[in-house]
């Protein structure tokens, strides 16, 4: 019956990221450095919040776009923190996760053979998405230009079927961040054209050295914006994702929403609400470490003369594979787990444009990352 399957899941891939995650899991002495998972435990005042919802029956489905006080604490946390303002009431939706909410976002602006621009590379969760809504992914070039997804790069790859362009900062993979500035620029040149922006903003609250802004602010009519729990709070499992538009977009993604899930899970969006007013600052204890591993990181990769560029945000470093070293990204990553014990991430994970490189995430204790340096270090000095 396979043949009847399909066509366009029939070509796709399973994420790049995953395949080597679980290529290597459960391997002894092995260290891993692959997924982008905290390795905080979820605060204890946000678990307990989750148990109180169970023991008070709090299980049952609840409004499609979400429990309205965490719709309300969601929009009132972005206002205060990036100040971008939305009505709790008709332009916010608490999705499963952010996935779910780039999903339903693209199974509603997307329309067969329309363009969706991102940058290359980028984390490999768009595309597949793109390609099942018949759309058309284009990629542009950042590796020149620092990685830095900016307006003078965008323009060159718009065209009149360009129906989106995909703005991830912090980005995955290589965890460099946009100013207020360069956003500004992007929002004047696409400022009254049939282009939405989706801005993947999940990463806002793990930015060093800047304040996060956000493109909406200048942009709104036309921007969606894409944010959760997941990383700010260390929350990945309860899958709590959040969703900002105008109510004349949310109200029609409101619709695909509804009819693939209904609405988020009762409990998490009980401990949700915890995070977003309690917990209204526990990222920043987090960030901090976060900049520690960072400094620590990128001082190893420079010792090793590695070229690699300092990350605004995020927790992931994109490194330049050596040049003598004559692999590609896949197999240098294959041979680093094979006789060091080390597992990355391989830059082609991340489209075309990330071959060349490797993705090592510093989500990571410094006992588990100074290990993992130390064998690659070695690994390196053998070619």
């Amino acid at each position: 019956m396979e043949h009847l399957i399909n066509q366009r899941v029939q070509n796709l891939e399973l994420s790049g990221i995953r395949r080597f995650f679980n290529m290597v899991a459960g391997t002894n002495d092995m260290i891993s450095l692959t997924i982008g998972q905290p390795d905080f435990p979820t605060p204890n005042h946000i678990k307990n919040a989750g148990i109180q919802a169970i023991e008070n029956n709090i299980t049952t489905y609840t409004h499609n776009a979400g429990i309205l006080d965490l719709r309300i604490a969601a929009c009132h946390f972005v206002e205060k923190k990036y100040g971008i303002k939305y009505n709790p009431h008709h332009e916010v939706i608490v999705t499963i996760g952010a996935s779910e909410a780039i999903d339903i976002t693209f199974r509603t602006i997307l329309t067969e053979g329309v363009e969706v621009i991102l940058p290359g590379p980028v984390y490999p969760g768009y595309e597949p998405l793109i390609k099942m809504c018949g759309a058309v992914p284009v990629y542009a070039d950042v590796r020149n230009n620092q990685f830095r997804f900016t307006a003078d790069i965008i323009k060159k790859y718009l065209t009149d079927k360009t129906r989106c362009i995909v703005l991830p900062y912090p980005s995955n993979p290589t965890g460099v961040s946009l100013t207020k500035s360069e956003l500004e620029e992007i929002a004047n040149l696409v400022r009254n054209k049939d282009i939405f922006i989706l801005a993947d903003e999940i990463y806002s609250e793990l930015v060093y050295g800047m304040n996060h802004h956000s493109i909406s602010s200048f942009i709104r009519e036309q921007t969606i914006v894409i944010n959760g729990l997941s990383k700010s709070h260390s929350m990945t499992g309860w899958r709590i994702g959040l969703l900002f538009a105008p109510e004349n977009i949310t109200k029609h993604i409101l619709k695909v929403h509804q009819y693939s899930v209904s609405c988020a899970n009762s409990v998490a969006q009980i401990a949700a609400l915890e995070a977003l007013t309690v917990g209204y600052n526990d990222a920043i204890s987090m960030k901090r470490e976060y900049e520690k591993r960072r400094e620590f990181v990128f001082k190893r990769f420079k010792e090793m003369g590695l070229h690699v560029i300092k990350p605004d945000g995020a927790f992931y470093f994109f490194v330049q594979i050596p040049k003598h070293i004559p692999l590609n990204s896949f197999d240098f990553a294959l041979e680093l787990v094979q006789k060091a014990k080390v597992a990355v991430v391989p830059g082609s994970a991340f489209s075309s444009f990330g071959e060349g490189y490797f993705r090592l995430s510093y989500a990571y204790s410094m006992d588990v990352l100074e290990e993992g340096l130390i064998r690659l270090e070695k690994f390196l000095k053998n070619f």
